[in-house]
């Protein structure tokens, strides 16, 4: 008896904290109305003035990525850090939905890993506006259909995604942001599928890499096809029978399949990184990183001149790429992803140098470092 009013007193005491949390969200939501209603009263002034007013910009990266690290900052448990700042990232997202509705592009369709991204970034309060393909999803942030995009950049296994780096050069977006994605596979099937009856396994082609060795030990003899996306592999393998599909969590939901077998991936770090993409520059955060495209003469030690002011000035390099350049045969173009922010003094002495040595300098944008 005496655990049954145990019990009793603990869920009603869970009952009075879940009362004061909900109060306490709804005044947050108050508050951001509050800042909308602010920032449109600017819009309003600043036409009665005669003035040209600037993009409302409801969504500030550096701001969100402040909060949420104050929150892991001060967690003292017993919940972990990464879980209670995505509690608040779901707060955060509900209530900039008040302010403004997010609309988000990204490559598509529905259900795909950059999908999954998108989400872990901006909550599921967001617009979703899947695009086929990593061009369409500049396009569609460039002429102000959508706020933001979301694209992959690289794969702990399988290196850079080089569309997205391409789509960079001519391109006049900035990056605002970052997201890791912890990758896991499945092979998915729809319901009362056996496995006797596979006989084709559809899926991206880099998927097919990072899970080339388990499927030539389990499914040797089954056909690879590779797609688009994994969420389209998922819906062809809901309407084929005799089809799987190699696709993660969201695209099983998405489509409704069942898992004929978990985490597949060959190896169980892979981790896919997503940038944000959008039309403003973000202020610094405190903890930023920096991309560029740079591109200098062809000469002998061009790369180690290029490199040697970020050695000189003790800033680390996180990234370093190369693509062929588009205007000079047998010539590159370099990628150079640093930590800082553009607005830092030791940057800026940097950046002067290297506009002294190359034919091409073209920031890309400083962001918040990824925060959950």
């Amino acid at each position: 008896m005496s655990d049954s009013k145990d019990l009793d007193q603990v869920r009603a005491q869970i009952d009075t904290l879940d009362r004061q949390i909900q109060d306490l969200i709804n005044q947050r939501a108050s508050c951001a109305e509050q800042v909308a209603d602010i920032k449109m009263a600017e819009v309003v002034a600043a036409r009665e003035r005669g003035e040209s007013p600037r993009e409302v910009l409801f969504y500030r990266p550096e701001r969100e990525a402040q909060v949420l690290n104050r929150i892991k900052e001060r967690n003292t448990g017993p919940l972990p850090p990464d879980s209670m700042a995505g509690v608040f990232r779901e707060i955060m997202s509900a209530c900039l939905a008040l302010e403004h509705p997010m609309q988000v592009a990204f490559l598509g369709p529905e259900g795909t890993f950059t999908q999954a991204a998108a989400i872990k970034h901006f909550g599921h309060a967001m617009v979703n506006m899947p695009q086929s393909t990593i061009e369409a999803v500049f396009t569609e942030v460039a002429s102000g259909g959508c706020d933001y995009g979301v694209v992959p950049v690289e794969n702990s296994t399988e290196g850079m995604v080089t569309h997205t780096l391409d789509s960079f050069i001519d391109s006049s977006l900035k990056i605002c942001g970052e997201v890791e994605l912890r990758i896991h596979h499945h092979l998915l099937v729809a319901a009362h599928t056996l496995e006797a009856d596979i006989k084709k396994i559809y899926t991206h082609q880099q998927t097919l890499a990072q899970c080339r060795n388990w499927l030539e030990r389990h499914w040797p003899h089954a056909e690879k096809i590779a797609v688009s996306s994994n969420a389209a592999a998922a819906r062809r393998a809901s309407e084929e029978p005799g089809a799987a599909a190699i696709a993660g969590e969201l695209a099983a939901e998405q489509y409704k399949l069942e898992k004929l077998a978990e985490k597949i991936e060959d190896f169980h770090d892979n981790t896919t990184r997503f940038l944000i993409i959008g039309r403003e520059d973000v202020p610094p955060s405190g903890n930023d990183k920096t991309s560029l495209i740079v591109a200098s003469r062809n000469r002998p030690g061009a790369l180690f001149q290029l490199l040697d002011p970020f050695n000189s000035a003790g800033v680390s390099l996180t990234r370093l790429d190369t693509r062929p350049s588009r205007t000079e045969k047998w010539a590159y173009v370099f990628f150079i992803e640093f930590e800082g922010h553009l607005q830092d003094d030791n940057i800026k002495a940097i950046i002067a140098q290297l506009e002294e040595q190359s034919i091409l300098l073209k920031p890309l944008g400083s962001y918040p470092k990824a925060v959950l």
